[in-house]
């Protein structure tokens, strides 16, 4: 009876939160120029009051009292192919700002049937005609199981997998994480995430925060000819101008995102704004994650718009993290994914970017755009040892010390222009100055050369220079009709470090049979350089440390793709893609071994016993994908993805092996659903759940005899990625409410996040324990609940 009350006082609250409205603003542009379109019609379909605006001479515009909730906008221009813009959640917190691109028709005769399109069918780099698609910050924050993580959410879509629940590096149709590139405003940067370690893609937590990132790209093949040193696919990401007009805050907390607050606000007279967000972590104080050890990170992200100048747009972003994590193996519980108990570890890291990015136009339909940027990594890790551990002989010993730092300049400039209606050109450079400053010393299982009686030093690798990757690019958009579009392009790479050079086509074409059909074709050839942990490995030759594999050749691949998009009726889509990927010239033994660098990747770090390796290897990824979607409408969603799929690769021994990676097939369903609640059904409540089967990764099997003996791990090398783990199999759901203010401009979200609700013992790794002398197998994490709770004001 007690509880009856509480109820009511909900009830209650829920009556009083009514007639709630919001703005929805920002900017209409030429898709193919980023011109602004002036006198566009930008108008809220279905609304009982009409509601609508005429863009300024900025391409600006505003809409005031806009219904909270979920609502649909369509952009209308003359000579324009008419965009309509679904799925736009507006609340009485935080104003939305949205940037638009529409795109100039072929033909302007007039035509009796206009068949608006939809914003979310393409990304937004509008020369990806293949293997692409945009995500929005909307998406990342409502897919359950998705820990407000970038990388985590790619995992949902189509030819994409997570190799385990511990880490957000991603899998893209069989390649090693290591081919995936980073962008941030245009420009590389390295590995953005937290407890990030030298030549990686991934880690447990990301240091990126949703809420600064506008709609950006993910590519997964075959990309535009501006995109290079990637062999697997790019995160394409942008971060969002702050609002123009009006300043505004939000409060955050959650379990893996930590506590946040945000500022964002008009600067100056000249239409600039600022941006500023940051993050502490929570995840240590409430004991959640994959091992005992309480984990500590904090990142700071921002951007400031200056506005309008006679020299031009000018902007400066960045974002720093920093990161840090003690293991005791006097404290650690069995099964912890990343410690054992007769070994500390020390681990810390830090990342950074930062930034100035300057648009300048040409004329009225170009522009050139320079972005001239700075970033850092870099990782310490130290770990003891004890011998005869649990006896009164237990001794301690440092057995091994990285301290690694990497540091990049680079400038972006491009030069793009709109000839007219049907062409478009993009040329420009990329050039990267990288420097490494690391040493990496280890005597774990090493010999006592000295007999000292501790296993002598050996550095693994000692860096401390700097080398440059240059690469231009140039590529053009043809429309030959209205239906029928084609990307070409041209890519050129060339490294100092080793004087490599590779010139690398790029094409794709696009053919619309009508408004709900359409083909694609792509065709893409990649150059990546080896993984650099693996280039300034040291050799002894000679009583000298020498650099065996500085000399190593780019990894080249060669993608090829088709696909077929159809629309099943306004909100329903189907989408399939047959693709093959020939790859050459991967790092392998010169004696034949089953070794190759496109088995690694997907861990902290990399094999150091590899030197003295050739560009002689080989390998293949094929498969299938659809992906049936229904987009956000009538209060629904609902994500299907599959992907059946064959990674192979050849070391130098000639024999056919699986990578890793070769799961076979993922699968994933997702659906939500929101109930409207209260007077006016302006707030909500949501259900969402996310479905996830795969097959198991493939592992190389323990020789358990050798290991006793030897006294650590040793495996059967012979039998490289012969053996499979079982399936994975993962559900989340998801229950959230969200609730929007009648008095003021005031928006609250909470939602819990049940993680694995089945609790799934999915496998982490079969590894051999030097403590009880057997091969004793590592479950990955089980039940989990995230939860999270925002208020914008």
């Amino acid at each position: 009876m007690k509880k009856i009350p509480l109820i009511l006082a909900f009830f209650s609250l829920l009556s009083m939160l009514s007639a709630q409205t919001g703005t929805v603003k920002g900017t209409v542009l030429d898709q193919q120029s980023e011109m602004p379109v002036i006198g566009a019609t930008v108008q809220l379909v279905g609304a009982e009051t009409p509601v609508g605006a005429i863009t300024d001479i900025d391409g600006y515009f505003v809409l005031e009292k806009v219904p909270a909730g979920r609502n649909v906008l369509q952009v209308q221009y003359v000579g324009y192919e008419m965009l309509t813009l679904p799925n736009v959640e507006v609340s009485t917190g935080k104003d939305v700002i949205l940037n638009i691109a529409i795109q100039e028709k072929v033909s302007q005769l007039n035509e009796v049937v206009v068949v608006a399109k939809t914003i979310k069918d393409r990304p937004q780099n509008d020369m990806a005609a293949v293997s692409a698609r945009q995500f929005s910050v909307e998406e990342v924050n409502r897919f359950s199981g998705g820990r407000s993580d970038v990388a985590r959410l790619a995992s949902n879509f189509a030819g994409v997998s997570a190799p385990d629940d511990s880490r957000n590096d991603i899998v893209i149709r069989g390649n090693s994480p290591t081919g995936v590139l980073w962008r941030i405003e245009g420009i590389p940067v390295p590995n953005p995430n937290h407890f990030s370690t030298f030549g990686t893609t991934g880690s447990p937590v990301s240091a990126l925060n949703p809420n600064v990132l506008r709609n950006s790209d993910f590519l997964t093949s075959a990309f535009p000819a501006e995109y290079g040193n990637a062999n697997a696919g790019v995160f394409d990401i942008g971060f969002r101008s702050g609002n123009r007009d009006r300043h505004e805050f939000t409060l955050q907390a959650g379990a893996f995102s930590g506590l946040e607050g945000m500022a964002e606000g008009p600067l100056g007279n000249n239409g600039g704004s600022y941006l500023v967000a940051g993050r502490y972590s929570l995840i240590g104080l409430i004991g959640a994650g994959s091992t005992a050890a309480t984990p500590n990170y904090q990142d700071l992200s921002f951007k400031v718009d200056l506005g309008r100048t006679k020299a031009g747009k000018f902007s400066i972003f960045g974002i720093g993290g920093r990161s840090d994590i003690t293991f005791l193996g006097s404290e650690i519980e069995e099964g912890d994914l990343f410690a054992a108990e007769d070994e500390d570890g020390y681990v810390d890291s830090r990342f950074g970017v930062l930034g100035l990015s300057h648009n300048l136009i040409v004329g009225e339909n170009s522009y050139i755009r320079t972005v001239l940027g700075g970033s850092f990594q870099g990782n310490n890790f130290e770990q003891d040892r004890y011998y005869n551990l649990h006896s009164a002989e237990a001794t301690r010993l440092r057995i091994t010390e990285v301290d690694n730092a990497e540091s990049r300049f680079t400038l972006s400039t491009y030069f793009n222009s709109k000839i007219n209606a049907r062409l478009a050109v993009r040329t420009g450079l990329l050039y990267e100055n990288l420097g490494n400053n690391s040493i990496f010393r280890d005597r774990e299982d090493a010999p006592d050369r000295d007999g000292d009686g501790e296993a002598d030093w050996f550095t693994v690798y000692d860096i401390d220079g700097r080398f440059s990757l240059v690469q231009p690019f140039a590529q053009a958009k043809y429309r030959l009709a209205e239906k029928i579009e084609i990307n070409a392009g041209l890519h050129g790479q060339y490294s100092t470090l080793n004087e490599q050079l590779a010139l690398e086509p790029r094409a794709s074409a696009s053919y619309a049979f009508n408004s709900k059909h359409r083909v694609t074709l792509g065709y893409g050839m990649h150059s990546q350089m080896a993984p650099l942990p693996i280039l300034f490995l040291n050799e002894e030759v000679d009583g000298e440390l020498v650099r065996a594999n500085e000399s190593l050749d780019f990894v080249r691949s060669q993608h090829y793709v088709l696909g077929y998009d159809t629309r099943l009726s306004q909100d329903w889509r189907l989408k399939t893609e047959v693709y093959y990927q020939d790859i050459s010239r991967a790092p392998v033994e010169m004696a034949p071994t089953s070794y190759s660098t496109l088995t690694e990747g997907a861990d902290f770090a990399f094999s150091d016993d590899k030197t003295s390796l050739v560009s002689e290897g080989t390998g293949f990824n094929r498969g299938v994908e659809l992906t049936l979607e229904k987009f956000y409408s009538k209060g629904y969603y609902t994500l299907l993805t599959t992907s059946l799929f064959e990674s192979k690769y050849e070391g130098s021994d000639g024999i056919e092996r699986n990578t890793p990676f070769n799961n076979g097939y993922v699968l994933n369903l997702l659906a939500g659903k929101e109930f409207k609640i209260g007077k006016g059904g302006k707030n909500a409540i949501v259900f969402d759940t996310k479905l996830t089967t795969a097959g198991g990764r493939w592992y190389t099997p323990v020789n358990l005899e050798a290991s006793r003996n030897a006294g650590f791990e040793v495996l059967q090398t012979e039998l490289a990625f012969s053996e499979q783990y079982d399936s994975y199999f993962r559900w989340d759901v998801k229950l959230g409410l969200k609730l929007n203010s009648s008095r003021k401009k005031v928006f609250h979200q909470f939602f819990i996040d049940l993680q694995n609700v089945t609790n799934q013992q999915n496998i982490f790794a079969r590894q051999y324990n030097r403590l009880t002398n057997n091969i004793d197998q590592v479950n990955q994490i089980g039940f989990f609940p995230d939860f999270l709770y925002r208020v914008q004001f």
